[in-house]
């Protein structure tokens, strides 16, 4: 909601989406950058301490950029702001992670666990952008920006209040011991597993609104994300409910073949209906891909390093996203395109 209320709110108090652009670049950027660092100083001090003084810091950096934009601020200071925004928006999901790694470590309920947090954030992906758009298009262009920063910092706060669910700080002892546990090829693994996830979830973006706007069915993109969305949700329940004996590093490859394979189906589809019927399988592959990611995860990091592992792996999978949508977009732009 934040990057996407802030596209609004530029565009409409300057009307370029250049500026507007840069600003939800600036954004990005910084979130991706800053999320793995302000991590460390969780895992190192505890997360409630930390996140009260991020949030404050996140409640001005958009008040900040909401004034500038309404004052009409030239577009350095809005990237500046929008810099601040980014750097200072906690990764929630995964703080959300550690503390079910540090309630439910080595019990199988913690299986059901991730999936619920799946379900949670395949939601949240449903539901926040058409509310950003629609507080910014029907209320105020500001109030899109407004509503996802007063989300953040009140149900922030709510979350870092709830101290007994938090995981204890743990101080650093691999240093001490010459151990560098996010640079191990386990790590190295997983870290590509989501880049690739990010690689499908972006240019699926570009692609398949691309190939709906070929068809002269360009409203029909929102429906074809919705049932590759509807489908993960879907696999994710079933995954959550079921226990397995299989080891989750057994199950990766597997589960990633299947992606890969029913990803392929897609260049079969002449139709947007086909497309539909094409996107339900790899659909159903991502969020069994995103729970058996956060079991290894919790498996194989150091416990003092467990939110920076999480966090570095969202960061992973968002640069995915950004490098992936740019290059299709260039693909569909040129002279073989859609």
């Amino acid at each position: 909601m934040g990057g996407l209320g802030s596209v609004w709110l530029v565009h409409a108090e300057t009307g370029s989406f250049e500026v507007a652009g840069l600003v939800t670049g600036s954004f990005a950027v910084a979130e991706t950058l800053m999320g793995p660092q302000t991590a460390r100083l969780m895992d190192r001090f505890g997360q409630p301490r930390v996140l009260v003084a991020l949030l404050c810091a996140h409640a001005g950096a958009i008040a900040a950029l909401v004034a500038l934009t309404l004052t009409g601020a030239p577009p350095v200071p809005l990237m500046a702001a929008g810099l601040a925004a980014g750097a200072t928006i906690p990764q929630f999901g995964a703080l959300s992670a550690a503390r079910w790694s540090a309630l439910l470590h080595g019990r199988a309920d913690l299986t059901p666990a991730f999936a619920l947090e799946t379900i949670s954030n395949e939601v949240a992906f449903l539901l926040g952008p058409t509310l950003a758009v629609l507080m910014a298009t029907q209320v105020h262009p500001a109030a899109g920006t407004v509503l996802a920063g007063a989300l953040v910092v009140g149900a922030g706060m709510t979350f870092a209040a709830l101290r007994r669910t938090a995981p204890a700080p743990a101080p650093d002892r691999t240093a001490a011991r010459g151990q560098r546990p996010l640079l191990t090829q386990n790590f190295a693994t997983l870290l590509a597993v989501n880049l690739a996830l990010g690689v499908f979830f972006g240019s699926m973006q570009v692609s398949v609104s691309a190939f709906a706007g070929v068809q002269h069915a360009a409203a029909a993109a929102g429906i074809l994300y919705g049932l590759m969305s509807a489908a993960s949700l879907l696999a994710c329940l079933a995954y959550g409910r079921h226990r397995r004996h299989t080891p989750p590093a057994d199950q990766l490859p597997l589960i990633l073949t299947f992606f890969a394979c029913a990803s392929l189906l897609a260049l079969l589809a002449n139709s947007p209906w086909q497309l539909g019927f094409a996107l339900l399988l790899p659909g159903a592959g991502v969020a069994p891909c995103i729970i058996v990611s956060s079991m290894l995860i919790e498996s194989v990091m150091d416990r003092s390093v467990l939110t920076q592992a999480f966090t570095w792996t969202n960061s992973a999978s968002a640069a995915g996203i950004a490098v992936s949508a740019a290059a299709v977009g260039r693909l569909v732009d040129g002279p073989g395109g859609p």
